[in-house]
């Protein structure tokens, strides 16, 4: 017998977490993706999907994510991996009832130069403020440092940033000393106020 034949293929891994399969139960239309990580469960869904996947996370008795403890997002850009897209807007939701976090990903590519100063149609998801209202500050971060807009946001403007920055500082292709806004900003001093 070789060795070939004595070793057995180890299965793939299966996907646990509870929520797995009620989201499959509840949206068998919808384009669902689930994935656990050192025990961490991430949902990946449709950016047309978000809202809707997010109001049965929060609403149903079986689910009661009832606290979004962070929306962030990350740039993909020069990834050595392939993702589904260069941006990724990330929620990170509590269950206090069972002591259960979950991890909801929105992936968006840019249809347009991502230059910073044009809104790009494409990146743009339904804000989750109305579930939430927690989300308000952390949707505006995301906002300002990526340049993904919120929809039905109550009060989307920059939040680190004035109002007329030209870019979004965190995007992987702006530049790490800046663009001169530092060089050309006024320094306000005890003596000019």
């Amino acid at each position: 017998m070789s060795q070939t034949d004595t070793q057995t293929a180890s299965p793939a891994p299966t996907l646990d977490h509870p929520v797995f399969a009620i989201l499959k139960s509840q949206f068998p239309e919808l384009s669902l993706r689930g994935t656990e990580f050192r025990g961490q469960a991430s949902v990946i869904v449709e950016p047309k999907d978000l809202h809707q996947v997010m109001a049965f996370l929060k609403n149903d008795e079986r689910c009661a994510f009832n606290f979004l403890s962070d929306v962030t997002a990350v740039d993909y850009l020069d990834y050595p991996a392939q993702t589904l897209g260069r941006f990724a807007v990330v929620y990170n939701l509590c269950a206090y009832s069972r002591d259960d976090r979950l991890i909801v990903k929105a992936y968006l590519d840019p249809s347009i130069p991502t230059d910073g100063i044009v809104p790009d149609p494409a990146l743009e998801v339904d804000s989750v403020t109305d579930l939430w209202p927690g989300a308000e500050w952390p949707e505006r971060e995301v906002y300002d440092m990526y340049g993904i807009r919120f929809a039905n946001h109550p009060d989307l403007r920059r939040i680190l940033t004035w109002g007329d920055f030209p870019a979004h500082p965190l995007r992987k292709d702006y530049p790490l000393r800046g663009r001169g806004e530092r060089e050309a900003y006024r320094v306000v001093d005890r003596t000019s106020s």
